[in-house]
């Protein structure tokens, strides 16, 4: 059986190829208390988690950033959303001969900004240039550290529940938890989407890539965050399911209270995808003990990346995400077999 496409998008086809060709293979880890069989945004070890991923982006450049944007950003958020503190990157570049110099000194600055934002540095590195017609391939490695805002969340979250880890997982949540979105969806994969295909739509359609350590850390400094989660490849109905799947609960969410631009809405229709399904690179899943839902979304509507915020539902014991819809019908919101739109991270 050959690899396919979809093996590497996310959803439900994703989850299969890890627990066949990684977990069969690997095994867990022993090294921290949060390993490769959590299948979490990265692992830790003693104050530290590590993560890793790799970017192939077409096109290279677009609305709202670039390769290099993408590959500081999708990583600093992996380490963000388990609760630590940014702290260092290393970046591997492999590069087509013939790329332009200027462009590739556009990526690196892009890289560079990313990190000041979060106050982390890239501190090693390798290059490789090949004559394969690639572009640009960039892989990140990130190491981010505990700190005191992490620290005080987790033992007021141990105040009503156990919460076997140091760190912020995607499977803390309990019914009742309430679940926040920072922002928009749909943003990242259906701009970039239209933008290959030259659609003309009304409206900004611009990628939302974006670092969101800020918003984690208003999170945690208020309180009472159970699971983080970045919803990237399929979306935030791939996010949503599998932070359930894994804590063994449900989720109730009311499709009125996604934010979704009216641009981004346009396209997924004419394009016929659901944007539910899409990568969003600037935004994060949070959840959060009910009576601490409002301050933490209010605290988060103060960040610059997070005005568009939302309490878009709540978890519950189904063991089944279900959509509200703005008609008053309930309906499954299943995970996707993969994103429907292939390389945008």
């Amino acid at each position: 059986m050959k690899i396919s496409v979809k093996d590497g998008a996310g959803g439900k086809r994703m989850q299969h190829f890890l627990n066949d060709m990684v977990l069969s293979i690997f095994g867990p880890s022993t090294v921290g208390d949060i390993g490769l069989e959590q299948l979490d945004d990265g692992a830790s070890f003693d104050k530290y988690v590590i993560t890793t991923d790799g970017h192939t982006v077409k096109p290279i450049f677009f609305r709202g950033g670039n390769i290099g944007t993408l590959a500081a950003c999708g990583t600093l958020n992996d380490v963000s959303v388990m609760g630590a503190c940014p702290l260092l990157l290393t970046a591997s570049f492999i590069i087509q001969a013939g790329f332009e110099r200027d462009d590739l000194s556009k990526i690196m600055y892009s890289m560079k900004h990313s990190c000041d934002e979060v106050g982390a540095q890239i501190v090693a590195g390798d290059t490789k240039v090949v004559e394969d017609p690639i572009g640009i391939y960039i892989t990140t490695t990130g190491v981010g550290k505990t700190w005191e805002g992490l620290i005080s969340n987790i033992d007021g979250v141990r105040e009503t529940r156990k919460y076997p880890t140091n760190f912020i997982t995607d499977c803390g949540v309990q019914p009742g938890d309430s679940i926040i979105v920072s922002g928009t969806v749909g943003d990242h994969g259906i701009s970039l989407l239209s933008e290959r295909d030259g659609l003309s739509i009304s409206g900004k359609l611009s990628s939302d890539v974006c670092p969101v350590w800020d918003i984690v850390r208003r999170a945690l400094e208020v309180g009472g965050v159970t699971a983080l989660k970045d919803p990237t490849r399929s979306g935030i109905a791939g996010a949503l399911n599998e932070m359930a799947q894994k804590s063994n609960t449900g989720m109730l969410i009311n499709e009125s209270d996604i934010p979704i631009r009216p641009s981004i809405r346009a396209a997924a229709d004419i394009l016929g995808i659901n944007y539910t399904d899409v990568a969003n690179e600037g935004k994060v899943l949070i959840g959060v003990m009910k009576d601490k839902a409002d301050s933490v979304l209010n605290a988060i509507k103060e960040s610059p990346y997070g005005k568009d915020a939302a309490i878009i539902g709540h978890v519950t014991e189904e063991e089944k995400v279900f959509l509200s819809t703005k008609i008053g019908a309930k309906r499954l919101l299943d995970m996707p077999d993969g994103d429907p739109v292939p390389r945008v991270c």
